[in-house]
């Protein structure tokens, strides 16, 4: 017997629309100068939109603790390697090139 968990077809319908009207956002952030904002907003749309279909999607809402756990610590993992590759792109003008 299985203990699956059936997720009804209106949500998946509802987390669709969402995602559409996220798309949306994100045309509309990309077409409007929102100053040192823009950045941190298209951000933000992807990462909802993200979570939105990992949440959903790919069952991790209703999956086990371990999978959340190896879910979150993915993200950790990659915002670690983001971290360590901008901090090396932001610091190369600190030394200054020889001949320049």
């Amino acid at each position: 017997m299985s203990s699956a968990h059936v997720t009804p077809v209106r949500v998946y319908v509802t987390i669709f629309a969402l995602l559409l009207v996220f798309t949306l956002s994100t045309v509309l952030v990309a077409s409007h100068d929102l100053g040192f904002l823009n950045t941190a907003v298209a951000l933000a749309v992807a990462c909802t939109k993200a979570t939105l279909v990992i949440w959903f999607f790919m069952g991790v809402r209703y999956n086990t603790s371990l999978t959340k756990v190896t879910v979150v610590s993915g993200f950790l993992w990659i915002l670690i390697l983001f971290f360590i590759g901008m901090s090396d792109y932001l610091t190369r003008g600190w030394m200054g090139v020889p001949g320049r």
